[in-house]
């Protein structure tokens, strides 16, 4: 192929290639402010606020272990981020104000889920 002899329609063409591969437009950080579940590496589960991510270290405010959940629908983690925790079976830890956590799944959660979580009980020996 001889670049200089490139027809308008073969350069539209290769255009329309190189476009499709471009890099998302949305940010990585786009959950920082955000409510999240986070899986961890060795802590476990965690809800709260995002606070700051780099890579895959994660900040949250207001943050609870979710020591042990079950969600009211499914079986899934991301089923307690869209639907809730079944309140009668988590242990869920009072809230810290800030833990740095070393994350491998971040799921946003949804007001129902937020609502759900923020008002387990907290967890005792009890």
């Amino acid at each position: 192929m001889n670049i200089d002899k490139l027809t308008l329609g073969q350069i539209k063409e290769i255009q329309s290639l190189l476009n499709h591969s471009e890099k998302p437009t949305k940010s990585l950080n786009e959950i920082v402010g955000e409510k999240a579940i986070i899986r961890t590496y060795s802590a476990g589960v965690w809800f709260g606020t995002v606070l700051q991510k780099a890579s895959n270290e994660v900040i949250l405010t207001n943050a609870r272990r979710m020591w042990q959940w079950h969600t009211k629908q499914s079986i899934s983690l991301s089923s307690c981020a869209i639907h809730g925790i079944n309140h009668e079976k988590s242990k869920i830890a009072e809230p810290v104000s800030k833990v740095w956590l070393e994350a491998i799944e971040i799921i946003s959660c949804t007001n129902e889920a937020i609502e759900s979580i923020e008002g387990a009980k907290n967890a005792s020996t009890k």
